[in-house]
């Protein structure tokens, strides 16, 4: 099992002294042999553990926890597979020792504590939500003031091998690796957990590498983020491991419900059903009106059925019922354009799914596996 470094608070390590480099090469436990159960990792605590619970529940996968103090728990609709909430960065580690075979966490925790190991594979990257990102901060005062771009913090002459630019962050492995790439040498790193954003009015860093959302933490402790400082731009991704997915029994078919079911749901979300009538002379000449409108051509082009009524004794086509999908952005101008080619009766639904014939990722989840 790789193991990360384990620095005190406030730790310093030159730039020079980290090689950033991939840790593909580092030999890695074989998954337990004897383990039968499919474990998953889920975050244990935070909002992005009740967004995983949240997104789960709505793709028809609800996470049953008999008692919450424990930390196993199960999905009834998936066989055979435990739940096992876990710090984020623990969920990687146990992936990689073969303790879990699935996870869910944010793309931050996966580069800093997987590392590029290639046991780790990434099966949906874009769960959306989780969104922040890992970014360079550096105070709006004193000699930042006008310091606005990584490449003019970079050549302040302040830095050098005597005093290089102090950088605070949680980030042992990013860190100097994005500095070691934007070509920043003279750079200290120390790592301290919690605020962060103290850590230049106390004269303890320069600079901080953290996470931020909204940046409104920042700019309330005087801080700013400078143009080509993100390092990483992250959310909610499910991933797992290679050799579980290729050795142990029924994870491959875990992993494609699981990814089926996510895009399912996630690729419905925004989208509505229309359903309107409208007269015609047949299916053909209301699908030519239907098509010369931009925003009514739905995901694949509108279902066009015959509605039929009985007239003087006589079983008639005059209507036809029209179905489309439509984002919600364009939705009503969707129903002003359909009303202005003659629909008329038109009810709106929300979607719930959208599957495809299959998912693109999971082709892509098969070529990456050789499969």
């Amino acid at each position: 099992m790789f193991t990360t470094m384990n620095l005190p608070l406030h730790a310093s390590f030159p730039l020079s002294s980290r090689t950033c480099c991939c840790y593909a090469s580092l030999s890695m436990p074989q998954p337990q042999a004897d383990r039968k159960e499919i474990r998953l990792g889920l975050p244990s605590k935070g909002r992005m553990s009740a967004d995983t619970l949240e997104l789960l529940k709505n793709c028809q996968l609800s996470v049953k926890q008999v008692n919450p103090r424990q930390y196993v728990a199960e999905i009834p609709q998936l066989s055979n597979l435990e739940v096992w909430f876990q710090r984020p960065k623990d969920i990687v580690r146990k992936l990689l020792s073969g303790d879990l075979d699935l996870g869910i966490v944010g793309l931050d925790i996966v580069s800093e504590h997987g590392q590029c190991n290639e046991d780790l594979i990434i099966v949906h990257e874009a769960l959306e939500y989780g969104d922040c990102r890992l970014s360079l901060a550096i105070p709006q005062y004193g000699i930042f003031e006008n310091v606005n771009s990584l490449e003019e913090l970079a050549k302040m002459p302040h830095w050098t091998e005597d005093k290089p630019l102090r950088v605070a962050t949680g980030f042992a492995y990013l860190g100097p690796k994005f500095m070691n790439e934007s070509g920043l040498k003279h750079v200290t790193f120390s790592t301290a957990d919690g605020a962060l954003e103290a850590a230049p009015a106390m004269g303890i860093a320069d600079a901080i590498l953290d996470l931020v959302s909204s940046g409104t933490t920042l700019r309330e402790n005087n801080l700013k983020e400078i143009k080509g400082g993100v390092v990483l731009e992250s959310q909610a991704v499910l991933i797992a491991s290679r050799k579980s997915m290729i050795q142990r029994k029924g994870v491959l078919e875990t992993t494609h419900e699981m990814l089926e079911r996510l895009e399912a749901h996630l690729r419905a979300i925004g989208q509505f059903t229309v359903t309107a009538n409208m007269r015609g002379s047949s299916a053909e000449e209301v699908a030519e009106r239907i098509l010369s409108q931009p925003s009514l051509a739905g995901l694949q082009g509108p279902t066009v059925s015959p509605v039929f009524c009985k007239r003087d004794g006589k079983v008639t086509a005059d209507y036809y019922a029209i179905v489309i999908c439509v984002p919600k952005k364009a939705l009503y101008k969707s129903i002003q354009q359909l009303r202005a080619i003659g629909g008329s009766g038109v009810l709106i639904s929300p979607l719930t799914y959208i599957f495809d014939e299959e998912t693109p990722r999971w082709r892509q989840l098969l070529s990456e596996l050789g499969l």
